[in-house]
Parts: structure tokens; sequence; C-alpha cells
């Protein structure tokens, strides 16, 4: 082995080793293998200079990846850093080469859009050097939201309850989140009326003027107002006083962007953002195409909408030889991006291979990459085409003090509508002339009352947070999933809504540390990072600034913040140990709980109902002793240690199916479990060997790997998957 290539996930190695010869071993580091300690703040401060100092340790589960790392790396005559183009890929290049004994800025860094030939041969021949200015702006970001994780949240947890967080991004997004909530709250709906008009047996209208006065939404406020109208229109007689025929152009869309993927993603797949992410991470790494297995698209985290032009070459190709010449610009198309700190030098998202179209991709993609790899396709493809061409039409039907406008349009070329599909209805008029008189043959008046603003779902929330620079593409998914976590926001009918606790988080961030849940402050610091990364910004200079005055409130508040952690007496006595019951606040809302706890459990809801009990069996829990009890989860019943939290032993109440195959990674039982996803399978000699399938093992071999092969339906058909290397056969 000549070349050792090192990327972050096993998927893109495997990918990559198909395009290279022998003389190079690709590895994958499988994400972070050198970071700040889970159990200790892992920043010190330097006597002499100030400085933020990161203790940066390789975690226990890393250790066998930075072992194979290091000797893989003493055999190869080079090492090749090809983690992902981003910040966060910069920096756990330099990780690695830290963790392996090297020099970062010595070892070869390569850096590719997209997982093809290609792309991956360019990119050897035109190696650079790790960026430590883009290392430094990651840092900063990691220090930062260490120091507010690590220091704001125990001090949430002490004075409102436990189990609280803060962030610099998580914050500041929960705080639109309420912030929308309140004004839902506040919101008083206001009453208006509207007027339609049926002209000529066909033509829909509504009010437009009256007595010279031009009717808005809210113009009509009351139902004597309205009548008056009605009555007076009743009376009239109409002509057509004027019709307008106005042709305008509808804009191609822009490709899509990380942000505008996971908002298309969400309103016209109904995926969330996380779900959307993990589809196109497939797509990016490797999937199997008619050419073989490569990445479809190009990578996935990007802000910028840059194309590189031979990618657009080749749609405008595609577009004059499947669509015709009529659907091809004159000119390729270039969009400018509106993010602040966008890496121009980035790309958008689209299609590794134009020739790869959605037709072609359904016989090799399944169901959800198709969809999400169908979307950015087409959305690719029309940034390229020709604009839309609409007419609209406008007719005023004018009486004595009456004006009614009706409104029409048509569809009279399709333009890039060809591929992203029209789904609006032409709403034609009728051909009338200026001058002619018109019967009015119905009128109705119908009272409305104006609506609070929408709660955010997922997509708008994105969109907000973009449009404010809160985050960038690799934070967005990820914020909304710590929040639900947290229990700060639910969502229902893809609807967000904040919890009790979110309100209550954010009043003393309001009024403690406005800073934190400041939009303005969150997207100055982006912007700042921004600086760091371009080598404009000394990066200990910013955390410095943030560090001293940040601990200071800290330690303020430690002091000077009053305890909610108030226990209000119900002037009631527990049923069980005679002692009092007190009201306490919990995570889930407010609760009753005896005064005696620990040594007394009993709780009851605030309506007094009895909380349900776990019912107690005769067996005894294996590691300590103690009564299982059933217990109830989303998924259904299951079989827990009574002694909880102290022990946590849980388990299935029917005994998991044991499959007739052998394990094929150590020759152990196979069993059928549930988990969080559903179904798996997993084998008994877990945590020693780690093989887990979520569709069923078979006692087949595949024939070009030899190893076990699975059953799964795929777009209805039942085939047989290989484990390893995802070679496919039908079952017959």
């Amino acid at each position: 082995m000549k070349n050792l290539i090192i990327v972050e996930s096993p998927a893109k190695a495997r990918t990559i080793t198909n395009f290279l010869g022998k003389d190079f071993k690709v590895i994958a580091s499988k994400g972070h293998i050198r970071d700040l300690p889970k159990s200790t703040f892992g920043i010190t401060i330097d006597d002499e200079t100030g400085d933020l100092v990161p203790k940066y340790s390789i975690p226990r589960d890393a250790n066998a990846t930075v072992k194979e790392l290091k000797k893989l790396a003493k055999e190869a005559e080079t090492v090749y850093i090809a983690t992902d183009e981003d910040r966060e890929g910069e920096a756990i290049g330099y990780h690695i080469a830290k963790a392996i004994g090297k020099e970062p800025t010595e070892l070869p860094r390569i850096v590719f859009h997209e997982i093809t030939k290609s792309a991956i041969e360019h990119a050897l021949e035109n190696p650079r050097k790790i960026d430590m200015d883009s290392v430094d702006a990651q840092q900063t970001r990691r220090l930062l939201d260490r120091i507010v994780g690590y220091k704001l949240s125990p001090l949430l947890a002490s004075k409102i309850q436990k189990g609280l967080s803060a962030g610099r991004v998580q914050s500041a997004t929960l705080k639109l989140v309420v912030d929308r909530e309140r004004e839902i709250k506040a919101f008083k709906p206001e009453e208006y009326w509207t007027i339609d008009a049926l002209f000529q047996k066909e033509i829909e209208a509504a009010i437009y003027d009256y007595n010279g006065l031009k009717i808005e939404k809210l113009t009509i406020k009351t139902e004597a107002d309205a009548l008056e109208i009605v009555n007076a229109a009743q009376t009239e007689s109409f002509i057509v006083s004027s019709i307008e025929k106005t042709q305008r152009k509808t804009k191609t869309p822009p490709p899509f962007m990380t942000s505008t993927l996971q908002q298309a993603a969400s309103t016209q797949l109904g995926f969330s953002p996380k779900k959307t992410m993990m589809v196109a991470q497939k797509l990016y790494e490797g999937v199997k195409t008619d050419k073989g297995v490569m990445g479809v698209i190009t990578y996935m985290r990007t802000d910028s909408l840059n194309l590189a032009k031979e990618a657009v070459d080749a749609a405008r190709t595609h577009i004059q030889n499947i669509y015709g010449d009529k659907y091809l610009p004159a000119k390729p198309k270039n969009y400018a991006t509106k993010s602040k700190g966008a890496q121009e030098a980035h790309e958008a998202i689209r299609p590794t291979m134009v020739e790869f179209d959605p037709k072609t991709a359904a016989g090799y993609l399944a169901a959800d990459e198709l969809k999400l790899y169908k979307l950015i396709y087409n959305r690719f493809l029309a940034s390229q085409m020709t604009e839309a061409l609409l007419e609209s039409q406008t007719i005023l039907f004018k009486g004595d003090k009456c004006t009614f406008k009706a409104s029409g349009r048509k569809l009279l070329f399709d333009g890039f509508y060809k591929v992203t599909g029209y789904s609006e209805k032409d709403k034609l008029l009728p051909e009338l002339k200026e001058g002619e008189a018109v019967t009015l043959d119905k009128i109705k008046k119908e009272q409305h009352f104006t609506e609070p603003p929408a709660r955010y779902n997922e997509a708008s929330l994105i969109k907000k947070l973009e449009s404010l620079g809160i985050g960038r593409p690799s934070t967005y998914a990820p914020t909304i999933t710590i929040l639900q976590t947290r229990k700060y926001i639910e969502i229902e009918k893809k609807r967000i809504h904040p919890t009790e606790i979110a309100f209550t988080v954010i009043e003393m961030l309001e009024k403690h540390f406005p800073e934190i849940v400041d939009s303005n402050f969150t997207a100055q610091m982006e912007e700042t990072l921004d600086k760091v990364a371009e080598g404009e910004t000394d990066w200990q200079t910013i955390l410095k600034e943030f560090y001293t005055p940040f601990i200071q409130k800290i330690e303020e508040g430690k002091k000077n913040i009053k305890s909610l952690k108030v226990a209000t007496p119900t002037g009631e006595m527990c049923p069980k140990c005679d002692s009092e019951l007190l009201l306490r606040k919990g995570r889930y809302g407010e609760f009753i709980a005896c005064s005696n706890f620990p040594k007394c459990k009993y709780t009851k809801n605030t309506d007094g109902t009895e909380v349900e009990q776990p019912e107690e069996t005769d067996e005894i829990c294996e590691k300590c002793g103690s009564t299982m009890v059933i217990k109830n989860s989303k998924r259904g019943k299951f079989l827990a240690c009574s002694a909880y939290p102290k022990c946590k032993n849980a388990k299935s109440l029917t005994p998991p199916k044991e499959l007739d195959v052998p394990c094929p990674e150590c020759g152990g039982k196979l069993q059928e479990r549930e988990g969080r996803r559903g179904k798996f399978y997993g084998c008994t000699n877990y945590p020693k060997c780690k093989f887990i399938a979520n569709f069923e093992p078979m006692d087949r071999k595949c024939p070009e790997c030899d190893y076990m092969m699975g059953k799964k339906t795929l777009r209805g058909k039942e085939i047989y998957e290989c484990f390893k290397c995802k070679h496919r056969e039908e079952v017959k």
C-alpha cells in the first residue's frame, strides 16, 4: 500500500475504493475521533496569555479506530486527509492528523463536492493543505458552545429543574418559537366582511370600490356596512368599465442549498429536516447506479448556489435533447447566494450525472432515496430552463356606487414547469367588450375574523433561522432535534408548540442572559466566525471577549437569581405515610408529591387522579435481586427493575425470537428485537459482537462476496440483499 486516504464514513470509503486501484487504501474515521471530554468542562485558561486552551481527548469508542489509523499511516508512503469539505470536516481532518501523530499542515488535504471517479481523481491531482483558519473557526464555535452549555445549563438545572439545557443557537431558536406563541396568545381577532358576486351567471367577482373608496381586506368592519353595499349593488346596472390583459414571466427557481432542500422536502414530501439529511447523506456517499456504486448528488451541507460549469453544460445539452430549443435559455443561468457568510467556493446541491434521470434511478434507489433525488434532480434542471409565461386578466364591472373586480389567469408557456409540474388550474374569463352591459346574478356577504400568526413548522422555522443568520446548514436539523429531546417543544400536526417549561427558561434567559436568546447577537457571532475562517480575526480574541463577562454573569446568577424550585404545601396529607403533600413542578408540568421523598414516592396528578403505578411481578432482577415490574412505554409494556434508577435493567415481556441462522460475524445466536425505530435483528453476544440488521438475515450466501444475505421488501418486491456488499437478487 503506497497511499492511505482517510474519510469520515464507511459508506464513503466503500464508494471511493471502487474508483481507485491497489495503490490506495481508503479507511473511515467514523466521524470525530478527538473531541472535548463529555464528563468535564475540557477548557483551561493559560496563566500567561489568558488564552482558552481546549483539552481534547480520544473517546473510548474511537480507540480501536485510532489504533488502526496509526498502523496504516505508518505503512503508507502518503496519507491523504479526505474529510468533508466544510469547516466541521476541516476540523475532523486536523484532529485525525493529531491523533495519528502527524503534523496537520504537512499532510495533503483533498476535497471534492461529489463522490464520482472523475472528482476523486481531480482531487488527488490537486491536493492542498489543511486550512487552519477554518479549523480555528470550528474550534471557536465548539468552545463557545461548550462554555454556554457547560456553564449555563447547570445554572438552569439548579434554579428551575433538572434536565434543562441552554445553547447559543438552541436558545435563540427556542425564543423564536416562544415569541410566536406569545403573539398567538396576545392576538385579538378583528371582525371583517367580504362581498362576492356572480356576473353573467359564471364570472366570480369581489367588491373593489364603493363610493370612490377602495375596499381593502379590513375595510368592511360590520354587517351593517356590508348590508349597505349589498343593497346598493342589487339596485344598480353594471357595465364592463375596463379589461386588462398582462403577460408576466415566472422566474426559474434556484438550485437547492441545505435550507431550501429541507423546506421543500418538508412541504412536498413530508420529510423532517433530520430525515432529509440522512437520505441526502446516502445519495452523496454512494448508492447503486447503472454505472456502479457512486455518489449521485453533490455535498448536501452548503449555503452556496454556485454550479460547476461542466454541470450546467451537461444540463443544457440534456434540456435541448429532451425538451427542445424553446426550453433552453440563450445563456446559462447564475444565482447569487443571499445568505450571509455563504462559502461561494462550494456548490449548490445537484445531481452528479444528468443522464441518471429519475426514470433510470427508479430501478436502483430505495423509495425515500428516489423521492428526494427526484426533487433535487428536477430542481437543478428547472434552474437552467426558460421562464414560464402567464397571462393575467382583470375585468372591472362598474355600477353607480359599486365596482366589482374579476381576475383570471392562464399558462401560455410552461417553461421550467415542464419538469417541476404546474398544479394550478387556469381560471379563464370569457371574452367581453368594454362598455358592454352585464347582469348581476348573485351577491353574498360573509363574516370573517382575522387569524393569529401560524405556529412554525419545521420548514418555516428553518427559513426564519436562515433569514436571521442564526446557525449554518449543518445546525438546522440538529437544533430542532435537541429542542424536542429536551422537551422544550412538541410537534403536533406538523406545527411546533413550546412546552410550559420553555416559557420559564426563556423568561429567565431574557432577564439575566439576554444575549444568549438575542437572534442579532447569535447572527453577529456567526459573522464573526466567518471572519475567523477568512483569517481576518484571531479566534482567541473572540473567545476571551465572550468568556470573561459571561462567566461573571454566571457567578452573579448563582447568587442573585431566585430559585423557581418552590414546593407549595397543599394542606393534604400523604395516604401512604401521613407526611404533607406538596405541589411541585416537573419536566412535564405540575404534579403533587409526598414531602417525605425519597423515602415515600407517592405522587398524583394535580386533578386528583392517581398516577398509574407499575404492575408488580414474581420475577427477580438478575442484576440486583430486586423485584421486576411491568411498565408502559410508547412501544407497549415491558419488564423493568423496581430499583430504577439505581438499576436500569429492562427487557421484553416475551422472550425474543431466535433465528435459525448464526451470526455472520461471530457465529453466535441472532435474535429478533424491538427498538426505537421498530424491529431489528441483533447478536446475543453484544457488545462484544455488534452485528445488527434492520431486515431478516437468511441462511443464504452472497455470490459476490460469500457473506450472509437477508430478505427485505423493496418497492413491493421481495429481494435478497447482502449485508456487506449490498448485492441484490429477486426472490423467485
